[in-house]
């Protein structure tokens, strides 16, 4: 098969999820014997034209624009007529889009040239913001609804975005297919090297806690859904069962909000007991993981949670919320501790389980080691993928 992808970010753009998807699942495809093409938004410094990966990656320029929903039309603009160019030349016989920042392309070369279409939905505004509340929410919601109705198949990465998905965009789950999301072999293994390396772990450490004190640490978007709000609130449970040994740091960008979460951290009186560390490159954040105790995701909304994938890799015992596709990715009392959503007791009482018992830890992080080659290799993930295109070539 040859098969045109559209997808807003592709690293080294990194803004959500989507980025490392796209990057690791159709190198896997590609090794299935397809043809992928990835129209994609130009980066500074980066060649235009070229093979990442097996994949042959088209950069488009798009000029800046204060206005992000006038840039995202500019985008589409560019895509479609880059995508014409591109058809001219030789022949594709599906298109792969990725959420509804690409909608207005995929369908445009979809309807011009009678290509099947099939898109993956990875969040939709509707979850994210927990219903549909003003002009801006209603108009990507209505993107989303647009796009899966024009494709044949839609891919989401959890069987709670496929009842989502249902509910909020009315996307029948007979037109829909579960697809994890999964962790390269490349990612595994630098997560590995990197605990692997020489280093000082006691200086490391000693940047972030006191040599007896346990380090819990979040990582991510520091945004509302994310949920630190409610370890924040679970934290001086967790302080005072633990004898005042424990600290909390909280890595990722989101300076408004970040800003709201260390006035609610001094208002707990547990500011002392917190540290945001602001953004951490991949390669520091590894060696981080090898001084940490434990990793907590205590999110409101998280269609899967490619973090928990991650923390499984880097063996970091983890405590998660039951929200989302996390219950599917975190197997209770097996691969990690799954704890009420928006319940701060509840959250306080996993970490400490998990910080009180090593040996139960140890026994949660092995199982996870197995379950990440058993259930989120991309290479079967790829396979799946394949079947969902093959299925509508046939159609």
């Amino acid at each position: 098969m040859r098969i045109l992808a559209l997808a807003w970010e592709f690293p080294p753009r990194i803004i959500g999820g989507i980025s490392r998807h796209v990057a690791e699942l159709y190198p896997e495809v590609v090794n299935l014997g397809h043809e992928v093409h990835l129209i994609t938004v130009a980066v500074d410094n980066e060649p235009l034209e070229v093979i990442v990966n097996g994949i042959h990656v088209h950069r488009i320029p798009v000029p800046e624009n204060h206005d992000f929903f006038q840039w995202i039309v500019q985008m589409n603009a560019n895509m479609l007529k880059f995508a014409r160019s591109l058809l001219s030349e030789q022949s594709i016989d599906l298109i792969h889009a990725h959420d509804w920042l690409v909608e207005e392309s995929a369908i445009a070369i979809s309807t011009e040239f009678q290509l099947p279409l099939i898109s993956t939905i990875h969040a939709t505004e509707y979850g994210r913001c927990n219903g549909i509340h003003n002009d801006t929410q209603r108009y990507i919601h209505h993107r989303e609804i647009r796009l899966t109705q024009a494709s044949q198949r839609v891919i989401v990465c959890s069987e709670y975005m496929q009842d989502e998905l249902q509910r909020a965009l009315y996307c029948p789950a007979e037109k829909t297919d579960v697809v994890y999301n999964g962790i390269s072999v490349e990612r595994w293994q630098n997560i590995v090297d990197a605990h692997q390396l020489e280093f000082d772990r006691h200086a490391l450490r000693a940047q972030y806690a006191k040599p007896e004190e346990a380090i819990i640490y979040y990582v991510g978007r520091i945004t509302f859904e994310k949920g630190i709000y409610v370890l924040l609130n679970a934290m001086p449970k967790v302080i005072a069962t633990m004898k005042d040994n424990v600290r909390l740091v909280i890595i990722g960008t989101g300076d408004a909000y970040s800003i709201l979460l260390q006035r609610q951290a001094w208002d707990l009186g547990i500011y002392h007991k917190v540290l945001f560390t602001g953004f951490m490159a991949d390669a520091d954040f590894w060696k981080f993981q090898t001084v940490a105790n434990c990793a907590v995701f205590p999110s409101l909304y998280e269609p899967f949670g490619i973090v928990a994938l991650e923390s499984f890799a880097a063996k970091m015992p983890l405590v998660v919320s039951n929200t989302g596709g996390l219950p599917e990715v975190v197997r209770h009392g097996v691969t990690g501790i799954v704890t009420k959503v928006n319940d701060s007791t509840s959250l306080a009482e996993g970490i400490i389980e998990i910080l009180s018992n090593h040996g139960y830890a140890k026994t949660l992080v092995d199982n996870a080691q197995s379950e990440l080659k058993e259930r989120f290799a991309w290479g079967k993930l790829a396979s799946q993928t394949e079947a969902v295109f093959t299925k509508v070539l046939k159609e």
